[in-house]
């Protein structure tokens, strides 16, 4: 009966053992369109990294015909609407892009994701292939069918800050520019693994499912700190606050005791992870455009200002 016990043995080994992330066999395609406007589209992609159909909010330009580059958008931890990404429901995007001579891509469904490649399919996330679906997969799709010209920038708030720099990093020159707002940059250490490890477990997601065990070695792959020289040549645009009070902290402010106390906290830590990337980028001699807003919580009023205030950093990379 030797047989049965490694047969036995080799099934339980299979059973936790970590999924391999392939090249896509297949490209990703685009199953069916829903118009919001007629320059706001829901594009469902059939994509092979993801196991089924992803919804991808575009803005179109107004000269959609046209070549044009694309700014891809990621949002933080929760999102507000479902269906929408926090950009659209939250951020002013629709307004602030209409008149922009660019694609806008949104994620819907990436919230607390990290926008990354998990290690094994979670039960309540199921299959998360984010980094080969955004840096892969959706650019020649949505290049091909909307008039991309190949010249990419990406931005990101809170945890999306953080996935934007490890994207820049791990993909060559996909993007030209990087625009990281209130975000943590490191995932190695102690205290930089316990806060991803906390936001991803958030929703009752498993963090060994995303990059294994505290010692598995992908947690230092994703470290943005580690990896900064990965971003020369890059045009970066990296603001956070203090996290105290700011211009739209008023007595009209709805839930304004959250926002000043849980906001301000957690702006307060994200300006040490920015002063820490500030640092890191100083001694590799790397230039960024810094805001380190003397006041300001963590809230989508601030990134919707400073959507504003980094678009000339991005629009000059973008040739825009």
């Amino acid at each position: 009966m030797r047989w049965l016990a490694l047969l036995a043995l080799l099934i339980s080994v299979t059973a936790c053992a970590p999924r391999v992330s392939a090249q896509p066999t297949e490209t990703a395609t685009i199953d069916h369109i829903v118009p919001v406007t007629s320059r706001w589209l829901q594009v469902y992609v059939r994509s092979p990294a993801m196991a089924g159909i992803v919804q991808i909010d575009l803005l179109l330009p107004a000269d959609a015909g046209s070549p044009h580059p694309t700014v891809y958008l990621l949002e933080g931890i929760d999102s507000a609407r479902p269906d929408q990404n926090d950009w659209t429901a939250q951020g002013g995007a629709v307004d602030f892009f209409a008149d922009k001579d660019v694609n806008v891509v949104l994620p819907v469904g990436g919230a607390g994701s990290f926008y990354t490649d998990w290690q094994r399919d979670d039960p309540v996330r199921g299959r998360q292939e984010w980094e080969t679906l955004l840096t892969r997969e959706l650019p020649p799709l949505l290049d091909a069918e909307f008039h991309g010209n190949g010249v990419n920038a990406i931005v990101g708030v809170s945890m999306g800050a953080q996935a934007a720099m490890m994207l820049a990093e791990r993909s060559g020159d996909l993007y030209r520019a990087v625009s990281a707002l209130s975000g943590c940059f490191d995932s190695a250490d102690s205290p930089g693994q316990a806060e991803l490890r906390y936001i991803v477990s958030a929703d009752g997601s498993d963090p060994d499912n995303m990059w294994g065990p505290a010692a598995d070695p992908e947690w230092l792959a994703h470290d943005v700190l580690a990896h900064a020289s990965q971003l020369t040549g890059k045009s970066l645009y990296i603001y956070a606050a203090t996290g105290l009070p700011g211009a739209h902290e008023n007595s009209a402010s709805p839930n304004l005791q959250d926002v000043i106390i849980e906001g301000g906290a957690i702006e307060f830590g994200a300006r040490l992870c920015t002063e820490a990337l500030q640092r890191r980028l100083g001694e590799l001699g790397i230039p960024a455009t810094y805001d380190l807003a003397p006041a300001g919580t963590h809230s989508w009023p601030y990134w919707q200002d400073q959507l504003d205030a980094g678009w000339p950093v991005l629009a000059a990379a973008l040739e825009r």
